[in-house]
C-alpha cells in the first residue's frame, strides 16, 4: 500500500529532525540527564515538527536503552509506541475533543500508573481549541501531576492559550525552515525515491512550502506524477500561473493597459488557474518589490524567492513605495472579499481594472501614491499632468484665463526615465515694429481677420479636435457666437464669452486635444491661450441671444 511521503519519511529520532536543533539538543540533554519536565508546550506553524518531536520524546522517555537521548527504536516500548499498541501513550486532537467532559475523562484515567512503560504520556494537538471550562479542568492536574504523568501540548496559536496553562509548561518555539534547508532535504528524499528532481524545482517547492517540511513533502508527492520534475511541472501540478505570466500581468497594470491585463488573466483562467491563487501570486510579487524598494541592500534576504532579482529590480524602478502599498491594499481587499462573492472571476477582473486605472482611488494610501509619483516626476524633470476628468470639480484649482498652457507629452510609466528630455518652449514670434497707434477695436479686428485669413485656420483645428473632446465641451465649441479661436503665429488663442465657459476649456483633457489638433493641422507645436472676449462683444451677443425668446421685450428709448 502506498504511503504519503510526509508519513514515510517522518523522523524517528531527534537527530533526523532538520532545522530545529535548538529544541532537539535541549530535549536530548534532558532525556540523558533525567531532568524532564511534567508538561511541555510546543509552539510553531504547521509542518515544522511539533507532533513529530512530541512522539519522539514520548518514545525516548520510555525507551529501555536510549542512545544519546534518542530512542533506540528496537526495544518493545519503542516498537509498541511506534505501532500504536501501547495504551499508555495517547494522542488527542483538541479540535474534535475540546469539551470539558473529554478533559475530565482524561484526568480520571491519568491518575492510574502505566501498565507496560515508564511514563503515561498525553500528546494534545491543537490545544488552543479547548474551551475555557476544559482548560480549567486541565489546570488542576497540570498543577499537581503524578510522577508517572507527562503532558505534551502543541499549538499553532499561542495567544489563545490561557496564561495559567503557559506558566505551568516548558515552552519550545519551532521556527520556519529556510528555503535552502528544505531544498537540500527534498533533493535527498527525491534521490531515495528515484525521482528526477531539478534543483530549480526543489527551490520553488521549498519557497512555496512557506517554511514547513510537511507541506514541502506533500508538494513533492503531488509532482511525482511527472517523469522529470522541473519548474514547469511544479507550476502545472500546483496550479500556479508562473512568475513570467504574473510579471507580464503586473507590467500591463503599470502601463495602464486594462485590455492586456484582462487578456492575460483570461488566459490563466482558461488554463484552470484559480482567481485567488493568481491574486496571491500578484501580491507576492508586489511584496517582494516593496522589500527591495524600502531595503535595497538587505531586502533580497527578505523576499520570498519566487521571482528573479532582475525582474524585481525592473519593477522597483517603475513604482514608488507608496504606489506599491496602494496596489497591495487593493489586492488584499479583493482577496478578503473573494470568499463572499458569487463570481470570483468577476471580482478579480474588477481588481485588475482598478489597478490599471491611473486614478488609484480616494484612500489614504492611494493619495500618498499619487503624491509620491508626482514628486518623483518633478525630481526627474518630467512634466506631471493630472489624469483626465469627464466633469469639472468646483474645488479643483483652475489656471487663470491669462495663463499659458504648454504642450506636454501624456503621462505614463514608460516616460519616467532618467534620460527624459527637458521640455522646450516653442520660440515666440518677433514683435512687430511699432506703427501708428491703433484703437483697441482696430487691433481686435486685425486679430480676427488674421486668424480667418490664415490657411491653417481655427475652423480646421476645431474640426480636428471635436472627435476627441467630451460631448458637453463639444457643444460649446461649436457655438461660433460665444466661442472663437484665433491663430496668432505659434499660439492658438481661445476666447469665450463667460468665465464659466472659459473654465470648461481650461481642463487638461480639452487643452491636450486642442494642442494635438493644432499640431496636426499646423505641422508644429502650438501654445494654447485662453481669455475672455472683449466687453462690447459679450454684451452685443448677449442681447442678440435674448431677442430670440418671445418672453423678452426690449424698451426703445
Amino acid at each position: 500500500m502506498y504511503q504519503a511521503l510526509y508519513r514515510k519519511w517522518r523522523p524517528q529520532t531527534f537527530d533526523e529532525v532538520i532545522g530545529q536543533q535548538h529544541i532537539t539538543e535541549t530535549l536530548k540533554s534532558q532525556v540523558k540527564n533525567g531532568r524532564l519536565s511534567h508538561a511541555y508546550l510546543f509552539i510553531g506553524t504547521r509542518g515544522t515538527g511539533k507532533t513529530t518531536c512530541a512522539r519522539i520524546l514520548a518514545r525516548a522517555v520510555n525507551c529501555e536503552h536510549p542512545e544519546n537521548g534518542n530512542p533506540c527504536g528496537k526495544c518493545p516500548a519503542c516498537r509498541g509506541i511506534l505501532e500504536g499498541s501501547v495504551m499508555d501513550v495517547v494522542e488527542l486532537d483538541a479540535a474534535s475533543n475540546n469539551g470539558v467532559d473529554n478533559v475530565r475523562a482524561l484526568r480520571e484515567e491519568a491518575v492510574f500508573s502505566p501498565s507496560t512503560v515508564k511514563k503515561r504520556v498525553y500528546i494534545v494537538d491543537e490545544v488552543h481549541m479547548l474551551s475555557m471550562p476544559a482548560f480549567n479542568a486541565l489546570l488542576k492536574i497540570l498543577e499537581e501531576p503524578p510522577e508517572h504523568l507527562m503532558f505534551i501540548l502543541a499549538t499553532t496559536e499561542l495567544q489563545k492559550v490561557p496564561a495559567t496553562i503557559l506558566s505551568r509548561c516548558q515552552r519550545h518555539s519551532f521556527r520556519r525552515l529556510d528555503a535552502d534547508t528544505i531544498s537540500h532535504y527534498l533533493l535527498d528524499i527525491a534521490g531515495r525515491e528515484n525521482m528526477v528532481l531539478e534543483p530549480e524545482a526543489a527551490d520553488l517547492i521549498a519557497r512555496l512550502s512557506d517554511g514547513g517540511v510537511r507541506d514541502a513533502l506533500s508538494l513533492l508527492d503531488q509532482c511525482s506524477m511527472h517523469e522529470k520534475i522541473d519548474v514547469q511541472a511544479v507550476y502545472t501540478s500546483v496550479g500556479l500561473a508562473g512568475n513570467r505570466r504574473i510579471s507580464e500581468l503586473l507590467d500591463a497594470v503599470l502601463k495602464h493597459d486594462s485590455a492586456k491585463a484582462l487578456e492575460l488573466f483570461s488566459g490563466m483562467w482558461m488554463d484552470g488557474k484559480d482567481p485567488s491563487s493568481v491574486l496571491k501570486e500578484l501580491s507576492t510579487l508586489l511584496r517582494d518589490t516593496m522589500m527591495l524598494s524600502v531595503a535595497p541592500k538587505a531586502g533580497f534576504n527578505l523576499i520570498s524567492g519566487s521571482f528573479e532579482e532582475r525582474t524585481l529590480r525592473y519593477f522597483v524602478k517603475r513604482m514608488t513605495t507608496e504606489s506599491i502599498i496602494a496596489a497591495m491594499e487593493t489586492v488584499q481587499r479583493c482577496l478578503n472579499g473573494l470568499r463572499d462573492v458569487n463570481n470570483p472571476r468577476t471580482a478579480a477582473e474588477l481588481c485588475l481594472v482598478a489597478l490599471s486605472c491611473e486614478a488609484e482611488g480616494d484612500s489614504f494610501a492611494s493619495l500618498r501614491a499619487r503624491i509620491s509619483r508626482l514628486e518623483e516626476q518633478v525630481e526627474r524633470g518630467v512634466p506631471a499632468l493630472a489624469p483626465p476628468r469627464f466633469s469639472p470639480s468646483p474645488e479643483e484649482e483652475r489656471p487663470t484665463p491669462e495663463e499659458e498652457v504648454y504642450p506636454r507629452e501624456p503621462e505614463g510609466p514608460e516616460l519616467v526615465t532618467d534620460d527624459f528630455p527637458e521640455p522646450e518652449d516653442a520660440p515666440l514670434p518677433e514683435p512687430e515694429p511699432e506703427a501708428e497707434q491703433e484703437t483697441e477695436e482696430e487691433q481686435e479686428k486685425g486679430r480676427t481677420e488674421q486668424g480667418l485669413e490664415d490657411p491653417q485656420s481655427w475652423d480646421r483645428i476645431r474640426s480636428a479636435a471635436l472627435s476627441s473632446i467630451p460631448y458637453d465641451v463639444r457643444l460649446l465649441l461649436e457655438d461660433e457666437e460665444r466661442v472663437r479661436g484665433i491663430v496668432e503665429g505659434n499660439s492658438l488663442v481661445l476666447e469665450a464669452q463667460t468665465d464659466f465657459m472659459l473654465k470648461r476649456f481650461q481642463r487638461q483633457d480639452v487643452l491636450q486635444s486642442l494642442m494635438a489638433a493644432a499640431r496636426d493641422v499646423c505641422g508644429h507645436e502650438m501654445r494654447v491661450q485662453t481669455r475672455l472676449m472683449q466687453a462690447q462683444d459679450r454684451q452685443a451677443r448677449s442681447l442678440d441671444d435674448l431677442r430670440q425668446f418671445k418672453e423678452v421685450h426690449f424698451i426703445e428709448e
